[in-house]
């Protein structure tokens, strides 16, 4: 009887707490965060993030994980722990409100850097501030002062964080410290130019040394161990190199001198390179559009060199504006506009061996790319123009070459790889994919190895969804003994030997259980995989969803560490214990910061974020099971209303893109976008369903509607959804799905679709606003696959076939089109080429145009009409609720409020 009366209070409890909370609105919106820019101490004593509500100022959060006390700045931003871990540095600029006061006043928004000692109260604040940073050793922090306008160099301040007290050094424009924390370099850049040049400021004694001075501008200040690794810090930090030279008026580029200091720990050398040095080709200059950085040897410096060019006086007014398109051009002239200012700036990638005094160009005009390794002696370089083609999409085909730095000579290694994997660590092997194996190149020996042959499958994605050359699963590390590279599969991980000569499945069980295993590295720092040490897995439930974190000894199977109906975000460590701060979600659960040991011991969430979603009514989520009419298994995400009553069938929306169940634990958040929130049509009363869908090659219209309609009748079938009350909603690709169905059935009651393309025929000869591509490469081996040489010409029926604009006649249902009218993938023209059709044919249809947006909107009073009209078209339709004015009579250009506003 006790037991009895227990669980009849609980349940009385449950459903008055129902009864109580609120259904979720746009207005309460503002009441939901973001956490963004999470950072960890070393010591991983303390963790820091912001707070970002919607449509309101930041907080930055400062957290002693210890005791969860928090300093609280508001609107701080970036915060940087010292690397001993007990200073934080942080900027704060004026909130909102102050902000706009102080533009409508043309008064500067100025932003401050503060530092803050974390055992106490202790804090020192620069105004007006640029950057800052911390020497390694954690006794000093730099920050670099706003230009005064007009001006070219500021105020440099160091502070001394044990003596707490500062130093200012003025006319600086770059500053660095090295990273074994032994010196400051920084460039002076005066007004006049008197006192311009490189000095070097001992931390240890004070004492300043000048590298060099002139009348010049100093520019691209780089240490050699900018990408050092710890235990490298103590042997480098010993040379610096910068760019000196002047603009002049009548040249388009500045010519510069290189200059490289060494021996920085004993008696300074410094060596010069310039236009006039030997080797260095005619009419070139050594490039500022490029960064400087040294080899990992420390014995040469690469950079970029660039044609310079006289400037000729003359006047728009008397020239022609005209863009000539060529069927020639590599490019069509869309790309070469987009791509303008890149191509304006390109340089050409060359070395200098500074020590013996020898210039190398290494990329030349086919050979455009050469990609940076830890190799001694060769880099790969990539020449892409035999191959460049208006059909390619999301693939670059390219020759490789073996590139000598010494004596810049270039030799074939591989041609039209399509598939590039990668440099081992030390730079000694590449790995692409030709045709269905893998090849490791060694630049030693100049072999190509076949490292798949043992293995009894291919390594290509065969289930990858687009009619173009199938991409492997990617690698997942070099292993320590530089024998072998560990690549994945759809669920393993494989062991394969660089010599060719085994292949083993390391992970045995992912196949198997259908778990997708993938590596994790802990250490950011840490190159190589030690597979005589437990490896970190993270893990995939295919079917289940679930997700978590697996051990692997390497020789046995993979033991669960912690594996649950969450879904997990990628974890940080702190540098100096073994503490790992990570994220969590479900779709009931905000994607909150936990703690634990390396292991996933003792789990302890340490923020929370969004405390007041307590108060509003919340959705639920289940996996659904269906089969399509071709046979296809497929899953789709449910998210069942608050309060769900068994039996009963709901109004429901159908949301879908490609494979959308893989965000079954992905939380709702409530922000301002395009897109429908589950969280809140799911407190409103209606269920939501994300199908995957599976395309065939030619027939993209066609499968989605197959599968969309085959979730449909089997949502029915389950009583989960009301028959007469399923609308859709689909954006961009999804928008071109929602078109095409909308022309082939009735069964749905509305449609919503945003930035669809809607005329096959057009959008093929059409291109992308944002790139300039045409989009013969998605129509054919993209994304709308039609598939290879497929096109208007040759297969005219199978385009009419798929193309929502040529079936306009046959809508029997009410639909909205949202497009921004600077869509920059998808025309603006494509949505309403639709609305006219369907006006012309006497179509139900409203198109909602927001003039200067995107391919999404991005203005936040666009971003919140778009969901509430969105959300009134539903429940309208869906719900029965009366219709706005606006749907019924649409709204007179002249009345809109946005003409009207003063």
């Amino acid at each position: 009887m006790r037991i009895f009366t227990l669980i009849c209070l609980f349940v009385f409890s449950y459903l008055n707490l129902q009864a109580q909370q609120k259904t979720l609105q746009l207005e309460d919106y503002p009441k939901w965060s973001r956490i963004i820019s999470p950072e960890v101490s070393p010591t991983g004593d303390w963790f820091a993030y912001s707070l970002r509500p919607n449509g309101s100022d930041d907080t930055l959060h400062i957290m002693s994980v210890a005791d969860r006390s928090i300093i609280r700045v508001p609107n701080g931003s970036r915060p940087a722990f010292s690397k001993k871990g007990n200073y934080v540095a942080y900027f704060t600029r004026p909130l909102e409100e102050e902000a706009e006061k102080l533009k409508k006043a043309k008064k500067p928004i100025e932003q401050k850097a503060h530092v803050r000692k974390l055992s106490g109260d202790t804090e020192y604040s620069i105004a007006n501030a640029a950057s800052m940073a911390f020497s390694n050793d954690g006794k000093f922090w730099a920050v670099l002062k706003k230009k005064p306008e007009g001006a070219k160099g500021a105020d440099l301040i160091l502070y001394d964080l044990q003596k707490e007290q500062a130093m200012s050094i003025g006319n600086v424009s770059e500053f660095a410290f090295n990273q074994k924390s032994s010196h400051l370099a920084y460039l002076v850049d005066a007004e006049d130019q008197i006192g311009n040049g490189v000095y070097l400021l001992s931390l240890s004694s004070k004492s300043t040394d000048l590298l060099d001075a002139s009348k010049a501008s100093y520019q691209s200040l780089t240490w050699d161990d900018q990408n050092a690794k710890k235990e490298e810090y103590e042997e480098k930090g010993n040379q610096l190199a910068v760019l000196r030279g002047n603009k002049v008026d009548t040249l388009w580029q500045q010519p510069n001198d290189l200059l490289v200091f060494y021996n920085l720990d004993m008696e300074t050398k410094m060596a010069t390179l310039d236009s006039k040095s030997s080797g260095f080709p005619a009419d070139f200059v050594i490039s500022d559009k490029e960064t400087l950085f040294f080899s990992e040897d420390g014995k040469s410096i690469f950079f970029g060199i660039k044609e310079q060019e006289e400037k000729i006086k003359m006047s728009k007014d008397t020239i022609a504006n005209v863009d000539v398109w060529h069927w020639k051009d590599p490019y069509i002239q869309s790309v070469q506009i987009v791509r303008a200012n890149r191509n304006k700036n390109f340089t050409y990638q060359s070395v200098y061996h500074f020590q013996n005094d020898v210039f190398k160009q290494l990329a030349d005009e086919e050979m455009r790319t050469v990609l940076d390794s830890k190799h001694p002696k060769y880099r790969l370089g990539r020449d892409e123009t035999p191959y460049i083609s208006d059909v390619n999409w999301g693939v670059s085909p390219a020759d490789f070459y073996r590139v000598d730095i010494t004596s810049g000579d270039k030799k074939l290694i591989e041609k039209e790889v399509k598939r590039p994997l990668g440099f081992s660590p030390d730079g000694r092997y590449y790995l692409y994919q030709k045709d269905t194996a893998l090849m490791v190149y060694d630049f030693d020996t100049e072999e190509i190895t076949d490292v798949s042959s043992k293995a009894p499958l291919v390594f290509m994605d065969l289930e990858h969804p687009y009619p173009h050359e199938k991409p492997p699963y990617g690698v997942a590390g070099w292993t320590k003994d530089g024998k072998h590279v560990i690549v994945n599969h759809k669920y393993d991980l494989w062991h394969l030997a660089l010599d060719g000569s085994s292949a083993e499945n390391i992970t045995k069980i992912g196949d198997a259980e259908e778990i997708r295993f993938r590596l994790v590295q802990l250490d950011p720092n840490q190159e190589w995989v030690d597979t005589d040490q437990a490896l970190l897995l993270s893990a995939y439930g295919e079917w289940t969803k679930k997700e978590g974190f697996y051990e692997l000894e390497v020789g046995k199977s993979p033991k669960p560490l912690v594996y649950e109906d969450w879904s997990y975000g990628n974890p940080m460590k702190a540098e100096e214990s073994d503490r790992v701060f990570f994220t969590k979600q479900t779709f009931e659960n905000f994607p909150d910061y936990y703690v634990a040991n390396t292991v996933f011991k003792s789990q302890q969430r340490i923020t929370d974020a969004n405390p007041q979603q307590a108060e509003y009514a919340w959705g639920t989520r289940k996996l659904i099971d269906f089969t399509d009419s071709r046979g296809n298994k497929l899953q789709g995400t449910l998210t069942l209303p608050a309060g769900y009553e068994e039996g009963k069938a709901y109004p429901t929306i159908m949301y879908f893109y490609e494979k959308m169940s893989n965000r079954h634990h992905q939380y709702s958040m409530p922000v301002y976008d395009d897109r429908p929130h589950f969280s809140t049509y799911a407190s409103n009363g209606y269920l939501i369903f994300m199908p995957d869908i599976v395309f065939d090659e030619g027939r993209p219209g066609t499968s989605s509607l197959d599968v969309i309609t085959s979730a449909a009748k089997e949502l029915i079938k389950l009583g989960y959804a009301d028959a007469d009350r399923i609308g859709l909603q689909g954006h961009s690709w999804g928008g071109y799905q929602t078109s095409f169905i909308l022309t082939q059935t009735d069964m749905f009651r509305c449609i919503v679709t945003g930035a669809p393309p809607t005329n096959l025929e057009s959008f093929y000869n059409n291109i992308y606003g944002s790139s300039g591509t045409v989009h013969h490469g998605i129509m054919e081996i993209g994304q709308v696959r039609m598939g290879r040489d497929v096109t208007p010409w040759t297969h005219r029926e199978d385009y009419q076939r798929e193309n929502p604009m040529h079936h306009v006649p046959n809508i029997k249902t009410p639909f909205m089109i949202l497009h921004g009218t600077d869509d920059g993938a998808v025309d603006w023209s494509q949505g309403l080429e639709l609305f006219n059709a369907a006006r012309r044919n006497g179509k139900e249809v409203i198109f909602l145009s927001y003039p200067k947006e995107g391919h999404h909107l991005a203005n936040e009073a666009n971003q919140k009409d778009f969901q509430r009209r969105m959300k009134a078209y539903f429940d309208h339709y869906l719900l029965d609720k009366p219709a706005p004015k606006w749907m019924i009579e649409g709204v007179p250009h002249l009345e809109k409020q946005y003409e009207r506003a003063d």
